[in-house]
């Protein structure tokens, strides 16, 4: 009787750690998530500490106007730039993410800012990531603001 009551509980004990443990395509998805995050954080808070430990150091951005920002101090350049004189809320929500291989992905995410008078401008962001090293980090932004059709 010990014997089936002893069984039992490692059953139950092993059901348990196996569906604690998350999918390697799930943690992937859950930390590219939080990287979206800083990077929302960061924009918000114009931290450029944060900004640059999230960056790879060749990060090229394509913003809504159509400006190239290409590596590292001109990207950060551009965006603290851009959070100073265009005030607001930014909203980044994680949409989709595609994996291209175990170290590269695509995020699409839907991006608004919600300007001090109110008004929100709505628009989609694309960040290709990367694992650099165990961190996953931001290779390129493609921000996208759709035309009235």
């Amino acid at each position: 009787m010990k014997i089936i009551a002893l069984l039992g509980l490692l059953y139950i004990s092993g059901i348990s750690i196996l569906h604690a443990q998350l999918p390697p395509a799930t943690r992937q998805q859950t930390a590219i998530t939080h990287l979206i995050d800083q990077y929302s954080e960061a924009r918000e808070k114009i931290d450029t500490n944060l900004l640059k430990s999230i960056l790879t150091t060749d990060i090229d951005q394509l913003v809504s106007n159509g400006e190239w920002r290409k590596g590292i101090a001109s990207a950060i350049a551009g965006m603290v730039r851009s959070s100073s004189t265009q005030p607001g809320t930014r909203t980044l929500k994680v949409e989709s993410i595609k994996m291209l291989n175990p170290a590269t992905a695509i995020a699409d995410c839907r991006y608004e800012i919600t300007n001090a008078d109110g008004t929100i401008r709505k628009m989609w962001s694309s960040f290709v990531v990367v694992n650099d090293k165990g961190k996953w980090k931001i290779s390129a932004i493609r921000n996208m603001l759709p035309s009235s059709q």
